[in-house]
């Protein structure tokens, strides 16, 4: 199989195993699971056999068709999408296992429906992470919207749809509102809407423009979640725990702050940045956004808005770090993408292990829940430790760089921030540990509970070993991004 047809593969696979899934589904679901795993493992395979090609210098891509001059449909293999793919593929099989578990044991209903959106929704994000320019990539930035918004309102009732009508509606409106637009004039000014290394727009856009269109494509990428445009992030908890998972680590968030990197670095080009004044504000708004958000976590009595919150502040590290605009920030904000995937998903399935096993959703009920769910709270404490920067896990690794990144570029702003963050998210995420590890709960039959279904559990495991596995198994990670900024190592 060549290169070109690996990608269409890639985008193919999921398609031709949610076909598979809808059609056993109602009569088995063992064979329902048993697509879903192989599918699942089919484009692990095809993305991951990619790797070594790439490693070696290789960018394949295939164009399907061409509209107008310069304007196609088409697809690239690149460092940063190659990662991103990469990821999902990985965190998809892991999640399968765990909605296996999660579904059955908490006796949700359409199930089959469920597996359906998923499969479709890591289509679009393959078609997210190879797309070879920005007409491509919002084709199916939109396909991942319109997939996922079933997957939110999977409970059905009336505040879950409401909910999930505010993320449909801010994600959809940021997208043709602010991103559209923004794809139109980069297209009216170069003629082109390639991702091209060092960018496109230099010499066709300056001054305040080109402050404006960064506004546009940044606000416009809704699913990053920079404030303001954050509030669907939260509407979205209502979902089941494994969608939250795919929204917050596998596809959503990470195709928002993947798309935003994407941009800087292939349309508007660091260099050019770093000499465009007009452009200064985006730090600052991931600045605010890291603490404001981190702030509201504090104040959070809910565990899964707490971790809502917390992903609001994590991706506007990997927004910051992007636009220190330094070779050592742009593979600390990549490393993020990777460190909060891992870490974030391990924190929902611990949540969603706790919600099967125990019906609990508050923060306060939590007293002494490590004692009779060791397992998961042990996960738990892994992936609070790496959204701290705690070492030896993920977290530590990709702060590390954006702390390197921050030096380099002599911002003493973004150093407080780290410094600051770091604080605050320790305030939120150590005292769920204490509660759960060290008070002593009430000796009531309702607290006469193990741990969830043996599948959530593997798959928390799973999870929560790749967070502390990464602090010393990261090197092909930087080998790959570090190709982004022209660095040999």
């Amino acid at each position: 199989m060549t290169s070109g047809m690996q990608i269409i593969a890639a985008l193919l696979v999921p398609l031709i195993g949610a076909i598979g899934i809808a059609l056993v589904g109602r009569k088995s679901p063992n064979l329902r699971e048993a697509v879903t795993f192989i599918t699942a493992i089919a484009l692990l395979v095809i993305v991951w056999t990619m790797l070594p090609g790439l490693f070696a210098g290789e960018r394949p891509e295939i164009t399907l068709t061409e509209l107008l001059p310069g304007l196609s449909i088409k697809f690239q293999v690149e460092p940063l999408g190659m990662m991103f793919a990469a990821l999902a593929s990985l965190l998809w099989i892991v999640n399968s296992i765990y909605s296996l578990g999660y579904m059955r044991g908490n006796k949700e209903q359409h199930q089959t429906r469920f597996y359906v959106l998923f499969a479709v929704a890591l289509s679009a994000v393959m078609g997210i992470a190879f797309a070879g320019n920005l007409l491509t990539l919002f084709i199916f930035y939109e396909i991942l919207t319109l997939s996922t918004y079933p997957l939110v309102a999977h409970k059905g009732d009336g505040k879950t749809v409401a909910s999930a009508r505010v993320y449909m509606g801010i994600l959809l409106a940021t997208s043709i509102g602010l991103f559209l637009p923004a794809i139109i004039w980069t297209y009216m000014a170069t003629g082109t809407l390639d991702f091209v290394p060092g960018g496109i727009l230099e010499g066709h856009v300056a001054g305040p423009a080109v402050g404006l269109l960064l506004v546009l494509f940044v606000f416009g990428v809704g699913k990053a979640a920079l404030m303001p445009v954050h509030r669907w992030l939260p509407a979205a908890m209502v979902a089941p725990t494994p969608v939250s998972a795919l929204l917050h680590a596998v596809a959503v968030v990470k195709a928002g702050v993947f798309t935003i990197t994407k941009i800087i670095i292939y349309i508007f080009g660091v260099d050019f940045l770093a000499v465009e004044p007009s452009t200064d504000w985006l730090l600052y708004a991931a600045i605010f956004t890291v603490i404001a958000a981190s702030i509201v976590a504090l104040r959070q009595t809910n565990l899964k808005r707490l971790l809502a919150y917390s992903t609001i502040a994590q991706l506007s590290y990997i927004i910051m770090a992007a636009a220190l605009l330094t070779p050592m920030a742009e593979i600390g904000a990549s490393l993020h993408i990777v460190a909060h995937a891992f870490g974030k998903i391990t924190l929902f399935f611990a949540a969603g292990c706790i919600y099967v096993a125990s019906k609990k959703t508050e923060i306060a009920q939590l007293a002494g829940i490590g004692r009779r769910m060791p397992w998961t709270m042990a996960a738990f404490t892994i992936g609070a430790l790496s959204m701290i920067g705690v070492p030896p896990t993920a977290g530590f690794v990709s702060k590390w760089y954006i702390l390197g990144g921050a030096f380099q570029a002599d911002s003493y702003i973004v150093i407080a921030t780290l410094v600051l963050s770091t604080v605050l998210n320790a305030a939120y995420f150590l005292p769920i540990l204490y509660i759960a590890w060290f008070r002593n709960d009430e000796t009531t039959p309702a607290n006469n509970h193990g741990e969830a279904p043996k599948a959530m559990v593997i798959a928390v495991t799973i999870t929560a070993a790749l967070t502390l596995l990464f602090m010393a198994f990261n090197q092909p990670v930087l080998d790959l991004e570090s190709q982004l900024v022209g660095i040999t190592r």
